[in-house]
């Protein structure tokens, strides 16, 4: 049981690092107006496509530690479930938003905190990228391999 949860928590908590890092030196690389569309705080094509390789690569390795850390198929399936669930709450409230919020107007260079709050991911992101971080989350842990007993 320890060894599950623990599975499970480290994880998640290997994903949001890597996510984080990554993230942060995509920002740094595309910079403000390769990050968003002009104007807007709406996130350009080349962010998309990056996010969302990313995204898929810190679930693979969340999915790999968590099996690795638990042993047990059962607490991956509890991480990948995690992550659909609070990715699809997450995303309700931004789906719903109104366009005033939307169509906040950017101007000039904008910081990276300011950036994470204020982007506007397409919808259909919003829904794609759990379920990519679920699917990528059992992928991973079919990375981890077993040990097989060698006859000598």
């Amino acid at each position: 049981m320890v060894r599950n949860l623990s599975g499970i928590i480290v994880g998640y908590i290997a994903m949001a690092i890597f996510m984080f890092i990554t993230f942060t030196v995509l920002y740094l690389i595309l910079g403000t107006e390769g990050s968003f569309d002009p104007g807007s705080f709406h996130v350009s094509s080349n962010w998309i496509v990056f996010s969302v390789i990313l995204s898929f690569i810190a679930a693979l390795d969340g999915g790999w530690v968590c099996m690795l850390i638990s042993k047990n198929k059962n607490a991956v399936l509890i991480l990948a479930g995690i992550v659909l669930v609070l990715g699809i709450i997450t995303s309700i409230p931004k789906i719903g938003a109104s366009s005033e919020i939307k169509d906040k107007q950017r101007i000039g260079k904008v910081s990276n905190t300011d950036a994470m709050q204020n982007a506007v991911q397409p919808n259909f992101i919003l829904i794609l990228n759990p379920i990519l971080g679920a699917i990528g989350i059992v992928s991973g842990s079919k990375l981890k391999k077993e040990k097989k007993l060698q006859n000598i």
